[in-house]
This record gives C-alpha cells, sequence and structure tokens, in this order.
C-alpha cells in the first residue's frame, strides 16, 4: 500500500527560484471528492497524464494510488470535473536532502504559492529552506481539492499568505 507522507508551507518571496528547476504546467480536476476520499486526474505540459486516487482523513498521511493513463482519456475525464480546474506550475527544488515541490497557481488562485514536501516518515524533520513561511499542512482551505470545489477563495489565500 502506497503512502503519502507531505507537509506543505505557504512561500515567502522569490529566493527559491535560483535553485528550482524550468518547472512543468499541469492542469488537474477532481472526478470524486469526499471528506476521507478523492480521485483526480492531472494532465502535465510534457504530455503525460495520471490518475491518483488519496484515500485518508489526515491531512499530513493517506493513501495514495497514482497510474499514469492515455492524455485523451484525461482530456475526456476532465469534461467531468467536479468544480473547477486548477491551474499551476510545479517546480521541483532541491534543499538539505529533500526535494521541495513549490507550486505556482495561476487562474483563480494567480499569485498563490505553496510548497509541499514529501517525507518518509511522520517523525522526520526537514531543514527548512530560508523562502519558506507559515505552514498550513490540515488548513483545508489550502488543499487543491478545496480550491477545485471553489470552497477556498483564492484572493483571501492570497491575502493570508
Amino acid at each position: 500500500m502506497a503512502k503519502e507522507i507531505e507537509r506543505k508551507f505557504l512561500v515567502s518571496g522569490q529566493r527559491w527560484r535560483i535553485f528550482a528547476d524550468e518547472g512543468i504546467a499541469i492542469r488537474q480536476a477532481y472526478v470524486v471528492a469526499q471528506d476521507d476520499r478523492s480521485l483526480r486526474v492531472r494532465l502535465y505540459g510534457d504530455g503525460r497524464a495520471r490518475i491518483t486516487l488519496k484515500v485518508g482523513h489526515t491531512a499530513l498521511v493517506r493513501d495514495e494510488y497514482e497510474f499514469d493513463i492515455d492524455r485523451d482519456e484525461a482530456e475526456d475525464m476532465l469534461r467531468h470535473a467536479i468544480g473547477n480546474v486548477i491551474e499551476k506550475v510545479r517546480y521541483r527544488v532541491p534543499h538539505e536532502g529533500h526535494v521541495w515541490e513549490v507550486d505556482v497557481y495561476d487562474g483563480t488562485h494567480r499569485g498563490l504559492v505553496i510548497a509541499e514536501v514529501e517525507l518518509s516518515s511522520i517523525h522526520d524533520e526537514p531543514e527548512m529552506p530560508n523562502w519558506v513561511g507559515r505552514e498550513v499542512t490540515g488548513e483545508s482551505q489550502y488543499s487543491n481539492q478545496s480550491m477545485a470545489l471553489g470552497t477556498s477563495n483564492g484572493a483571501s489565500l492570497q491575502r493570508l499568505a
């Protein structure tokens, strides 16, 4: 069983860009969204497409199953999306033995920048980069699912950052 263990933070400033890769555009939508599970589809700017099932009640640790799928099928699934399609560019930023993923949102959430770090254990304490701000792990308004379903307001989230 695949476990996802991740922490999520707001990003402060632009210093992370010095160490970031070129980034990849992502369009993401939810086909199923419940309190304890979601099924999402992602289309990447490089032509790949993936479907992901996440199950769990906590934001820190969830079961996660992810599979590559046909891009045309993924495009078709977007037509069945619940709520809005999220648009963002994801950058990978290495720091002290971890790779941070920095999402720069567009569309409704333009201006919001969030960093995530995946961990191998809930006891991992990654070295915090100087561009990481307040931790928002478990704050539902910062979940992609809430943003897609419209239960988070992009302008409000940016003011909180």
